[in-house]
């Protein structure tokens, strides 16, 4: 999954209004953000195949510190504990519980739409239920999971401008054009196109979603 993280970003920001939008997208591709940094400096390790899924040509076979259901728990109290310490214990413990669970819902969604390899610990046990080897489904399911939250988000905001009104409903049409191009579109060049192209979105999201916020009260 990717786009259809955000979906979980845009709710938390519903449920509670003092984490930054950008704060939340950050931390429900987490273990994306590290996995892209760990295949760029060998520690993990990734190949491009394509049609190994109807709907990513990525054949993740070696992703255990940022991918496995333990490295997902423990980047998740990390989290827990990095929000607290950086808010200087300002943040409660129900605001970084809910970080906390943006950053281990990754992992959750990706049970969902992953081949077997997603491992339970180690390199062992690997999971996956599949959904991207249905590709119709799995893009409906990232639209209904994006746009679900935004729903959430929208409702329980109000804008200040009609870029603040407009804004996100298109930014999430911009985000669903390019889970297309992803899931129709050519496989990445390299395996090492592939974790750089996704820091850049990652980032740029996440620095979009900060500027349309501000345009919400």
């Amino acid at each position: 999954m990717f786009v259809g993280h955000y979906g979980v970003s845009f709710a938390a920001r519903s449920a509670e209004k003092t984490i930054p939008l950008w704060v939340l997208f950050l931390a429900v591709q987490l273990l994306d953000v590290f996995w892209s940094l760990f295949v760029l400096l060998g520690v993990e390790k990734v190949r491009i195949v394509p049609g190994i899924t109807a709907s990513n040509p990525l054949d993740l076979y070696y992703m255990p510190y940022t991918h496995s259901l333990v490295g997902a728990l423990l980047w998740s109290l990390g989290a827990y504990v990095a929000y607290r310490l950086i808010r200087r214990f300002g943040a409660s413990h129900r605001v970084a519980l809910l970080v906390a669970v943006a950053v281990f819902s990754h992992w959750v969604l990706d049970l969902v739409v992953h081949r077997p390899d997603l491992p339970l610990y180690d390199d062992t046990l690997k999971v996956g239920l599949g959904l991207w080897n249905h590709r119709a489904v799995a893009f409906l399911l990232e639209v209904a999971v994006l746009f679900g939250g935004m729903f959430l988000y929208l409702r329980s905001t109000a804008a200040t401008t009609a870029l603040g009104r407009y804004g996100m409903p298109v930014f999430g049409v911009v985000m669903l054009i390019v889970q297309a191009v992803v899931f129709f579109g050519p496989p990445p060049p390299s395996a090492t196109a592939a974790p750089i192209e996704a820091l850049a979105f990652y980032v740029v999201f996440a620095a979009v979603a900060r500027w349309l916020e501000r345009r919400r009260v």
